[in-house]
């Protein structure tokens, strides 16, 4: 039985691996529109499907970015200027791409574009904090996506949005988390809605690598930041040495936790956009799969006692 089990299991994933190891087709003639062009994995993807042929359109935030990719990518990547936060200017984006990719309609759109501050404790933050990451985190890939819906329809194409295994689970305070649920919820939603059109809707829910959101320096200098505004009461309740405390923690965990090789996210992302029979979900990453996501199926006491055991120690605590 045991025998007989393990090769069934062997010809799942082989099954699995020939179904989706298949390309489409024409990449020349599919028009792919990212977000977040400027560095990290939005960057290493326009460049990664360029090469492989694709019509790459590359929203990227400076001019620095648009140089640079332009400097290292064929005549077929076009580059725009891109603040996703800025509604009037993400549909000025849209009618652009509607020039370029004529009748053949949009292939895809892939929703990058994202921020990791400001971060810190709820209890740090203001609403102000809340919106400003929800405008580039969640209602950025919103607006990005309606935007160029019916151009996605058009071609049956594919609507790619990067989440996070924190839109799985939430470990820590703030916005973060809160918007890559916002994420998921939306990714779940638009699946459903536009399967009968012929539209695949995928999610990217990266674990820990090394880029501009896992900066340590940029986090610290954040959370102090935060620290600093703080009334002195609430600083008293945390105690003068919890902002030590969870640097410490910080870089020790991201030391362990963070991924340098940003290929296993960009290569998810492009089977997200090529393949024939793409994967519903892609959780690239050691951490995402061994520690996150099977931490996000356990009972809810088992998760909120190991966080608490692993988080800096608040002077007012009553645990």
């Amino acid at each position: 039985m045991f025998l007989y089990i393990v090769g069934l299991l062997v010809l799942w994933f082989v099954y699995r691996w020939l179904k989706e190891f298949k390309r489409v087709e024409n990449k020349g003639d599919k028009h792919v529109y990212i977000t977040g062009c400027d560095s990290g994995f939005g960057h290493l993807l326009a460049k990664h499907l360029d090469k492989l042929g694709f019509s790459v359109i590359a929203g990227c935030y400076t001019e620095k970015g648009e140089d640079e990719l332009k400097k290292a990518s064929s005549d077929r990547l076009t580059t725009l200027h891109l603040d996703v936060t800025d509604s009037a200017g993400v549909k000025k984006a849209a009618a652009l791409i509607d020039t370029l990719v004529g009748q053949k309609g949009l292939w895809a759109v892939v929703n990058n574009a994202g921020v990791a501050v400001p971060a810190g404790p709820s209890d740090w933050l203001t609403i102000e904090d809340y919106k400003s990451m929800l405008a580039v985190n969640l209602l950025g890939v919103i607006d990005v996506t309606l935007s160029v819906l019916p151009l996605i329809k058009k071609a049956q194409g594919r609507v790619v949005n990067v989440a996070s295994v924190f839109g799985r689970i939430s470990p820590f305070g703030g916005p973060y988390c809160v918007s890559k649920y916002g994420v998921e919820a939306f990714n779940d939603s638009l699946r459903l809605n536009l399967a009968p059109f012929g539209v695949k809707v995928l999610c990217i829910e990266p674990g820990f690598f090394k880029t501009n959101v896992t900066d340590t320096k940029v986090l610290e200098n954040n959370l102090k930041k935060l620290w600093d505004r703080l009334p002195q009461d609430m600083k008293d309740d945390y105690g003068p040495d919890f902002l030590e405390s969870a640097f410490k923690m910080m870089s020790q965990k991201f030391q362990v936790l963070t991924d340098s090789d940003l290929m296993k996210v960009v290569g998810c992302m492009e089977h997200a956009v090529a393949a024939v029979h793409p994967r519903t979900r892609y959780s690239p990453g050691w951490d995402a799969k061994f520690i996150w996501l099977p931490l996000s199926y356990m009972p809810t006491f088992i998760t909120d006692n190991y966080f608490l055991k692993f988080s800096p120690k608040i002077k007012a605590s009553v645990l």
